[in-house]
């Protein structure tokens, strides 16, 4: 459970007394000589994640003061669950309701785990539920994020196309939503073409999962992610260093998934579809190769330029199904080029909209809950660089410039002009270790898009 490092109260907690980094001077300034001194032998600066501790008159902690940054209010105790000693801790102070429930739901995080494989190597220190705490809130976020985390993290042997697929479904059915799995050759029988030719090559053949939720008279939101559970590249095989990662490369079906969880327990109202297909791309004697030609969905042909952009082929099925609907948003999430991560690096996925004002609020939203996207153009003119002489077009371009751009183009044609429609292309993964977010899988821009669709639908 997400919030298992949260209790409901302890005898004796050590006080955390947070301090904002732009009032550490006066918090010092007010507090006794002693305190002074000793916070300047222990090098206290107001810097945000600093903390230390005070001990009291028998030696022992009597409190620890944290130093924080209130934009980044979510993170501000991040670092403390594993870092300090195993035991109870409470807040001090009155908190407003939005920073108690930040620092909750942050701790939560903080205490994260990544435990199928080997026991956790020590337990994380407990916080008293702070006062004025919404539970509920901080519950909902830290399940989502976990949710996330653990998915990216599962290696490919344990979390296949069918294992992502049945991850989905647990999901859906605890949230008392409609939910139906395609697999194999189902694919072809319901057209879903190209999902079924990417995932074809694997002994594990591929899904699409399709999950409904909410009052069907609601504003529609549809959710598409990426769901390759591996990524060899295909024919055009991905060098070792490559391939090193490639169990993420699912991260953005399992985004996908931490926005739906993210939406049901907060009882947005909207009517939800996600749709997921889920594939490996292997090489085998059933694989797709370069220069073959396949149907999608929506009737164009796609001349496979290369089998490493497999990323592309799988979404544009199920958006063309998304899209018919008319939704009033539709959202797609994936792990989906390299040159978006060279354009705007690991912490910003590339945002790509075709409406302003939906771009505008998921931007707002962005910046309201410290949950940083980037904006990126649907250049038109790179369009003409995925024309193909046999098919209706190619996966990929021949140009070596504009990777995300042309991927995202590419997606375009799968949607209508009419339909606000924004493509995250993000990496899902944390290099190096940062308070409340450790080294692996991670959850990127999903707070932000339930902030908006919350503005938006209620």
């Amino acid at each position: 459970m997400s919030t298992h490092s949260l209790i409901d109260g302890a005898a004796a907690p050590i006080r955390l007394v947070p301090v904002a980094e732009s009032d550490l001077a006066a918090w010092l300034e007010a507090a006794p000589a002693s305190l002074r001194q000793w916070a300047t032998a222990n090098a206290l600066k107001g810097e945000a994640g600093r903390h230390l501790a005070i001990p009291g008159a028998d030696g022992a902690i009597d409190r620890i003061v944290v130093v924080y940054d209130p934009a980044q209010a979510l993170w501000a105790l991040g670092s403390l669950p594993l870092t300090l000693p195993e035991g109870d801790y409470s807040l001090e102070g009155a908190l407003a309701p939005a920073l108690a429930t930040d620092m909750a739901a942050g701790w939560a995080l903080g205490a994260y785990a990544f435990t199928r494989y080997r026991k956790a190597r020590r337990q994380p220190a407990r916080l008293v539920w702070p006062a004025a705490a919404d539970r509920g809130e901080a519950t909902r976020i830290a399940d989502a994020i976990w949710l996330v985390r653990d998915l990216v993290n599962t290696p490919a042997e344990d979390l296949g196309p069918g294992e992502l697929a049945d991850a989905a479904v647990s999901l859906a059915k605890r949230h008392g939503a409609e939910v139906r799995v395609l697999r194999g050759d189902e694919l072809l029988a319901q057209n879903y073409p190209m999902v079924h030719a990417v995932g074809r090559g694997s002994v594990r053949p591929p899904c699409l999962v399709d999950i409904t939720w909410g009052d069907p008279s609601a504003p529609k939101v549809t959710l598409v992610g990426k769901g390759v559970c591996f990524d060899s590249g295909g024919y055009d095989l991905k060098p070792a260093a490559g391939m090193k990662l490639m169990k993420k490369d699912m991260g953005g079906g399992a985004n996908v998934l931490g926005l739906a969880s993210l939406l049901m327990a907060g009882k947005r109202k909207i009517r939800l579809r996600v749709l997921l297909p889920t594939v490996e791309n292997l090489v085998s004697g059933n694989a797709f190769k370069p220069m073959d030609i396949i149907p999608t969905r929506k009737g164009l042909t796609i001349e496979i330029g290369n089998t490493d952009a497999e990323g592309r082929l799988i979404l544009c099925d199920p958006l063309a199904e998304g899209d018919s609907e008319k939704p009033a948003i539709l959202i797609d999430m994936a792990t989906l080029t390299g040159a978006a991560r060279v354009a705007v690096g690991p912490d910003l996925p590339a945002m790509f909209c075709n409406d302003d004002k939906l771009a505008a609020d998921i931007q707002a939203a962005s910046t309201a809950v410290n949950d940083p996207v980037w904006r990126m153009p649907l250049w038109k003119p790179y369009r003409k660089w995925l024309d193909s002489k046999i098919a209706d077009m190619n996966n990929v371009s021949e140009s070596p410039f504009a990777g995300s751009i042309t991927a995202a183009l590419y997606l375009q044609e799968f949607v209508s002009p009419t339909t606000p429609w924004v493509h995250f292309d993000m990496y899902a993964w944390n290099a190096s270790a940062r308070p409340g977010r450790p080294e692996g899988g991670e959850a990127q821009a999903i707070r932000a898009l339930d902030r908006m669709i919350g503005e938006r639908f209620g």
